[in-house]
């Protein structure tokens, strides 16, 4: 039944590429080899392979179907999962697409796939996210050099909550909400940006994170640089991206109120969030497996890339930042969080104490050290 609506969802986006029909069989077949043992996207390439050459095709189009089928997922996986700024994020998936014609085709096959996945696998936020990757991928395509990092100097924004928390002592934050194009019709807001600046100190990200948990804000990513605007010591400017779960945002006096007091220590957030669940209790059911902690090895040339599996639960991200910073004792540069259903698949770009990335043994070490703390 996927495969059928996944094709009718493709006959939507057919203008949007120059094979039409390569678009409408790799929709058909793309997730063709589920049910078989193994990755079901190595062994529906080989099926599709077999099929499309039985159906007529050449073989330039049996490899751009065997293609669709062996990468359907890999820009909702890459554009989710990792960071769009790594030059290696982009400079991989253009070697794995190899034309601008595949990556057409993925791009449209990858959003008639999640439309008829559901409502939550596409989003304005996630189509957003992969439009971007797209263009980058595109131009790399074309011949033009792979981008390079954005410089870390601070935005003039940035610079002005810097100073105002260097001068004040106190956190200083700035909502912004974003709506972006979706289709034909009209706009629908990918999210809200949350910058926040902070005199540095240890545990800024898991207390953070803890505080946008129990205000209920759905974190989709972050990213942390330290500057020092006035000569007076190291301030953390961090930048969210994050989503109500329900309603609409908080107060923004609230928020600073309870950034205030999580630095300060006087704000109890294990005992919030576990209050907060046992008012809620999960109805028993089928016992989610552990959670499971990888290395995403070449994911980047910047940082060590940890990648954490779970099941989605509140203060998840806070627990996570725990682990790392005071467990494994790593600094997270960036997150990348993606949320479907029940389940999270969050990766988490860390360096050493030398601002360089973790050994490959290290790297290893600290995946099984936060494990060991989430399960």
């Amino acid at each position: 039944r996927h495969l059928v609506e996944t094709a009718v969802r493709a006959t939507e986006l057919t203008r949007r590429v120059s094979r039409p029909d390569l678009l409408l069989v790799g929709a058909l077949l793309h997730d063709i080899g589920k049910g078989w043992p193994g990755d079901h996207s190595q062994v529906g390439e080989v099926i599709v392979r077999d099929v499309a050459a039985r159906l007529g095709f050449g073989r330039t189009d049996v490899d751009t179907l065997a293609l669709l089928a062996r990468h359907h997922l890999l820009l909702i996986h890459t554009a989710t999962r990792r960071d769009l700024d790594d030059p290696a994020t982009v400079e991989s998936v253009a070697t794995q697409v190899g034309s601008v014609e595949a990556l057409e085709l993925l791009h449209a096959l990858t959003e008639a796939d999640a439309l008829a996945t559901g409502p939550a696998a596409w989003s304005a936020w996630r189509a957003s996210l992969v439009a971007d990757l797209v263009k980058r991928v595109t131009g790399v395509l074309m011949g033009e050099a792979v981008p390079t990092p954005p410089p870390c100097e601070p935005s003039a924004e940035e610079e002005r909550l810097a100073v105002e928390a260097a001068r004040t002592g106190v956190p200083v934050i700035a909502l912004h909400t974003q709506a972006e194009p979706v289709g034909d019709d009209g706009t629908e807001p990918v999210g809200v940006e949350l910058l926040l600046a902070v005199l540095d100190r240890p545990g800024l990200l898991p207390a953070a994170a803890g505080v946008l948990a129990l205000h209920r804000l759905t974190v989709r990513a972050a990213d942390l640089r330290t500057v020092d605007p006035i000569g007076v010591g190291p301030v953390t400017l961090l930048r969210w991206r994050v989503a109500a779960e329900y309603g609409s945002l908080p107060e923004t006096a609230r928020l600073r109120a309870d950034f205030t007091r999580a630095f300060e220590g006087s704000l109890d957030i294990e005992a919030r969030l576990a209050e907060r669940e046992a008012a809620y209790p999960r109805r028993r059911g089928v016992k989610a497996p552990p959670p499971r902690v990888t290395v995403a090895g070449g994911s980047s040339e910047l940082a060590t890339v940890i990648e954490v599996r779970a099941q989605d639960a509140p203060g998840l991200l806070h627990r996570i930042g725990r682990a790392l910073e005071d467990a494994a004792g790593v600094a997270v540069r960036s997150a990348r969080i993606s949320t479907l259903g029940a389940n999270v698949v969050d990766a988490f770009y860390v360096v050493g104490t030398d601002g360089a990335p973790l050994s490959d043994l290290r790297a290893r070490e600290v995946a099984h050290e936060v494990e060991c703390v989430l399960t």
